[in-house]
């Protein structure tokens, strides 16, 4: 029964741990409860799915870790809300400087880099899955892999949006993140895009370079 509730592989069950004990951090004393509350119900099912799929196909230590670190990125979000992750205390306080300040940021840019992050990520795993599993082209499940970022990336912010006016619409804006930007949600499923196309690039040109057509020798 315990196999079935962690991945096979050692390393990946130890991964998937790590992220069951920064999930259960996250419910310590959470300054939005509510809102914790609506932020992980996605949170338990893609990490349910996550086990599932380890255990019924085989994934890659990269992919898995990536996944992984994806989730734990949404769980320290869902905890603060985005709109209120503390990122400039954190920084002052290992850094000693204020990120906002330093850099002139006039709001709280977690979300976008969840975002980002969600497209770079993401989009490796998604195409492992359709070469290994669906037997694609490396140029067609590179093309299908962005295109899934950006249809899952604008469905998320529909399902998020719809989710936000029927039982919060008090707080729509906080809850969805937008601190007063109307193109919000055109802005973070560009930047989850752009992140796809930048690990898809990566990737083709590390696979590139192993099988040998890259010569970055000086001649």
């Amino acid at each position: 029964m315990t196999a079935k509730l962690l991945p096979r592989d050692r390393v990946q069950r130890i991964l998937f741990i790590l992220f069951l004990l920064a999930f259960a951090g996250s419910w310590v004393r959470p300054p939005y409860l509510q809102f914790l509350l609506m932020q992980h119900v996605p949170t338990f099912l893609a990490a349910c799915l996550l086990v599932y799929l380890a255990n019924r196909f085989e994934i890659s230590r990269l992919s898995f870790a990536s996944i992984v670190l994806f989730l734990c990125l949404h769980t320290l979000g869902a905890r603060y809300l985005y709109s209120y992750t503390p990122y400039d205390v954190w920084s002052e306080w290992l850094l000693g400087i204020n990120i906002s300040e330093t850099f002139g940021f006039e709001r709280n840019h977690y979300d976008r880099v969840v975002h980002f992050s969600f497209g770079l990520l993401m989009a490796v795993p998604i195409q492992e899955f359709e070469r290994r599993h669906l037997k694609l082209s490396l140029a067609v499940s590179s093309v299908l892999a962005i295109e899934c970022i950006l249809a899952t990336s604008a469905g998320y912010e529909l399902l998020e949006w719809a989710i936000a006016v029927i039982f919060t619409p008090e707080w729509a804006d906080n809850f969805l993140g937008q601190q007063g930007d109307i193109f919000d949600a055109q802005k973070d499923t560009a930047l989850a895009t752009g992140g796809a196309v930048i690990s898809i690039c990566v990737m083709a040109v590390v696979s590139r370079f192993r099988r040998g057509e890259i010569d970055l020798t000086c001649s």
